[in-house]
């Protein structure tokens, strides 16, 4: 416990009486007796009336001073004038508006103004009797001039009638207490701006009146403190059934008790006649002996605001207020809890409450009159106590701010900015840059950002603003000294210094920094875009590790080959081969050697051919296994050069190394796009020798065709004719077609087609047709060949057929004889085993016995010969094959009769494979027709063939 008689005493506040306004004599003004009732936030006052006024009540008017705009017609000429002339006149000379509405009928008795929203919530009664309103007002929103009332209900508990003693609200609208003089707790949760939204419901009963109200919030952990007169509780709202916990057995009057703010842990106080009480949720923290009945306590910005008498009286006896003692003195002390001194000690007569806003205090006396303490700037005191008091870092920043603030006001920016320089660390720097951003106050924003930099907090922006600032007062010397400072120095964003640098113009010392500091691609930017210095540039990539030469090479490549094409086709050599970075950098991987993908380059050498070959040529030799695209370009700038060139020997040089590069091997799997080039050049031998490599026979003779080379064509038949027979074919149709004198040329086709069998005869004769100068003659020697080839096949079929007739009247004597006569079966010997036969015993009437186990064992089917029976097979297999192919070919037919599109049934028959020959393994030999076999008579054979035993 501390006494506060042992604390030091100061004077950090002034006191100053509201006065009317200047035309109406400056004089003090008194408020009326009928505001009783005050509470303040959201930049406002506000006051409410309980009191008769010369013998007739007031209206229960609600007025505000600061945040309603001024509105005609404000009601000021109405009953309730007389209450709100003192707000007219506090108003005019704070120089903000007034605006009053009536609230109720009779009058307002507890008024609570949310700090963070525009609500006001009210107690007050519209009639005579304990019949207590709550309103709810959203002072944004209008409705017939006044603020729209969102909701009324009433505040008894229950239907018990009793008096509202205390009222507090949830900043997020979601929770609102009320306690009443018989211990009653209500509490209403949802949104209390609506009825459907929320739901009330008793939350505390007891035998003494509440005193005090406060939410806590921390977290998503709610509290609510409740005090009464006899003890203290709190309630945890964020969990189901809202558990509490007694928290001391002692507790305190009307309006002595309050919330401090996150300086204080957001602890409850409670001020009791010896001591002053701080709570947590769970827990009781600190006190402090605080002498004097106390009557008022409020926190303001880290103070604790006693307003007490001077002589001891039980706070039992007044809860209901302190008229019996409205006459004596009251003390107002202003405490500061964690310096442990009095901020300001002042006596007052009959004070009616403390409303803190706009920064300061203001005291109501029931005088009328309104005091107005603020605090003084007394500085060096403030600071000289903070260090004696050891006030930690937080604290000493907030006083150093205050007071350049106060320099700052008063027009000493020199001394202001030292102040601010001392806030550094603790105070956001843009709070200090803001206010010197003007150009008459540079010199002052360039000592604070220096300082920023030196003890290591700056960030880019910062950075910049210091560079603009040295650029702007053309302070080379410093400017210089913050650059060139040693790398373990640097206290700066480099990278941003060198963006500034660049676009003041200041080349030089951007590219110092970028060498300075390795960043590689702000000094090529500058030295290409800005200095134009290319051959520096150059000689610094080549001095890069690979990776970043690499990269830098494919960004600025362009431009290099550009201006400085032999330098940088060599560096491009290197850098694909074998590369080693010069000058005196090693580290990791420096001295390994790598190569860059050469393909990857090319396009440097856009408009460059010459330095283009001379690297193609180059990588191909050292590399033999280089890029693929490496090799197309080269064959592509080959066929260029040959194609454009002159003069007959460098041509002829170029055609030989142009087909030399096409004969390497390197084309095989691009195969197509080598074609194109050589195709597009009109590269003759390299288009045939592509050809040839591809097997495009027919190409190849094609493209002799179409250049009339007919001893080509020939050759083209006679080498490839084996591979592809329809060479032969295509020549003697490209020949038929020509009108001048080919017969030595046909001759030679016809002969190796007849020799070949390559065309049907009618088929030679018809394309032969077609030219006018082949004559019969030409054709006589092919035409006699194959008629005598024909004759001599038709005396072979002739044999043919008379040998099946022959063979087919046997078979019907035959059949005949079996009909007609007798089998005698003289088999002596079983067909399969070859051993006697013996009964019982099986016979066929082909000629064939077996055993009857012999049979039973090797037969598939008890009517058929197991001997006969695969030759039979076979046969029946022939008949089914016909038989099949006949009704096929008369549902062809109909379908193709029938339909509209003959074409589409021949491709479905052809996709179905019904066009495809069915060679069966039966098939008789190529001089024997199977047709000549009747099938009728081979059927009769099968059937008449049966078992006996």
């Amino acid at each position: 416990m501390a006494a506060y008689l042992q604390w030091r005493r100061f004077v950090f506040f002034d006191r100053e009486t509201v006065k009317e306004p200047e035309g109406a004599g400056g004089k003090p003004f008194a408020l009326p007796p009928g505001i009783a009732v005050c509470d303040s936030g959201r930049g406002s006052l506000v006051f409410g009336d309980i009191l008769r006024l010369g013998g007739a009540r007031s209206c229960g008017g609600v007025g505000r001073v600061g945040a309603a705009r001024a509105r005609r017609g404000s009601g000021l000429g109405s009953a309730a004038a007389p209450c709100w002339k003192a707000c007219l006149a506090f108003a005019s000379r704070r120089k903000m508006p007034l605006s009053s509405f009536q609230a109720y009928k009779l009058r307002v008795t507890h008024l609570y103004q949310l700090k963070q929203h525009s609500i006001l919530v009210s107690v007050g009664e519209d009639e005579e009797g304990i019949n207590p309103l709550v309103k709810v007002w959203n002072l944004e929103k209008r409705d017939g001039g006044n603020p729209l009332c969102t909701r009324i209900f009433p505040a008894i508990p229950g239907n018990k009638p009793t008096v509202v003693s205390c009222l507090t609200v949830h900043e997020n609208l979601n929770f609102m207490a009320i306690g009443f003089a018989d211990g009653s707790v209500v509490l209403t949760k949802g949104d209390i701006t609506r009825d459907r939204h929320s739901k009330t419901q008793i939350l505390h009963e007891g035998s003494y009146p509440v005193t005090g109200l406060a939410f806590r919030q921390s977290g998503k952990t709610t509290h609510l403190f409740v005090v009464t007169t006899e003890n203290i509780q709190s309630y945890t709202l964020s969990v189901k059934d809202y558990p509490h916990l007694e928290l001391d057995t002692h507790g305190c009057g009307l309006r002595c008790s309050s919330l401090s703010d996150p300086s204080q842990d957001l602890q409850f106080i409670v001020a009791g006649d010896e001591c002053v009480y701080l709570y947590q949720p769970d827990e009781r923290g600190p006190c402090f002996a605080f002498e004097g009945q106390k009557l008022i306590v409020h926190w303001f910005r880290g103070y604790l605001v006693i307003v007490s008498k001077d002589r001891k009286t039980s706070p039992k006896s007044e809860f209901a207020g302190n008229e019996a003692q409205n006459s004596d003195k009251q003390v107002l002390n202003i405490y500061d809890l964690c310096n442990k001194f009095i901020a300001y000690s002042s006596i007052f007569d009959d004070i009616v409450d403390v409303l803190a806003e706009w920064g300061s205090l203001y005291v109501l006396t029931r005088d009328g009159k309104i005091h107005m303490l603020f605090r003084k700037n007394l500085f060096e005191m403030a600071i000289n106590l903070a260090k004696s008091h050891h006030l930690d870092s937080d604290g000493l920043s907030e006083i150093f701010r205050q007071y350049g603030d106060h320099l700052y006001n008063k027009g000493n920016h020199d001394g202001a900015i030292q102040q601010y320089i001392r806030t550094i660390g603790k105070l956001e720097p843009s709070y200090v840059i803001r206010k010197f951003l003007d150009a008459q106050r540079i010199h002052n924003l360039t000592a604070y950002l220096q300082t920023l930099h030196l003890q290591s907090l700056a960030n880019a922006d910062h950075t910049t603003l210091l560079l603009n600032c040295y650029t702007k007062l053309k302070d080379s010397s410093k400017l210089e000294e913050f650059i060139k400072t040693s790398e373990s120095e640097v206290r700066f964003d480099v990278e941003t210094a060198i963006r500034v640098l660049r676009q003041a113009g200041y080349y030089s010392h951007a590219v110092y920094l970028a060498e300075k500091h390795a960043h590689h691609e702000w000094y090529l930017k500058i030295q290409l875009e800005d200095i134009k210095n290319y051959q520096e540039a150059l000689r610094y990539i080549g001095k890069l590790p690979f990776d970043q030469a690499e990269s830098n090479m494919k960004r600025y490549g362009k431009i290099l080959m550009h201006h400085v094409p032999n330098e940088t086709t060599e560096l491009l050599k290197i850098l694909c081969t074998d590369y080693q970075p010069s000058g005196d950098n090693e580290g990791p991987g420096m001295l390994e050697g790598k190569k860059a993908n050469s393909e990857e380059f090319i396009p440097v050498f856009a408009n460059n051919s010459r330095e283009l070959k001379a690297f193609l040529e180059h990588m191909t030799e050292v590399q033999a296994d280089s890029p693929q695209g490496v090799y197309d370009t080269l064959l592509e700038l080959r066929l260029q050069n040959w194609a454009h060139e002159q003069d007959e020997q460098i041509k002829e040089k170029l055609h030989n190394e142009a087909l030399t590069l096409l004969k390497s091997g390197r084309f095989e799997t691009v195969f197509d796009k080598a074609l194109v080039l050589c195709q597009m050049h009109n590269f003759k031998d390299g288009v045939l020798y592509l050809y040839e490599q591809g097997k495009l026979f027919q190409q190849i003779m094609h493209y002799h065709m179409q250049n009339e080379q007919y001893k080509k064509v020939i050759e083209v038949c006679e080498s490839y004719g084996d591979q592809e027979a329809c060479l032969w074919e295509q020549a003697l149709g490209y020949f038929a077609r020509k009108e001048e004198d080919c017969k030595e040329y046909i001759a030679a086709v016809l002969k190796r087609i007849e020799s070949k069998n390559l065309m049907p005869p009618l088929l030679v004769v018809q394309t032969l047709a077609h030219n006018s100068t082949a004559t019969l003659s030409v054709i006589k020697d092919y035409l006699v060949n194959k008629l005598q080839k024909q004759s001599s096949q038709i005396e072979k079929d002739e044999q043919e057929i008379q040998k099946y007739r022959e063979e087919t009247t046997r078979i019907r004597q035959e059949i005949e004889e079996l009909k007609a006569s007798p089998k005698i079966f003289q088999k002596t010997k079983c067909s399969i085993c070859t051993s006697a036969l013996e009964l019982p015993s099986v016979h066929f009437l082909c000629g064939h016995s077996f055993h009857q186990h012999c049979f039973e064992s090797y037969s598939e089917s008890d009517s058929e010969c197991p001997t006969c029976m695969p030759e039979n097979r076979k046969v029946m297999d022939m008949i089914r094959a016909q038989e099949q192919k006949r009704d096929l070919h008369d549902q062809f037919q109909h379908q193709l009769r029938c339909s509209n599109d003959g074409f589409s049934v021949v491709a479905d028959y052809f996709g179905r494979g019904v066009f495809n020959k069915l060679t069966l393994i039966t098939d008789l030999p190529s001089g024997k027709a199977a047709t000549t076999i009747e099938a009728g008579l081979q059927r009769e054979l099968l059937i008449h063939t049966k078992r006996s035993t």
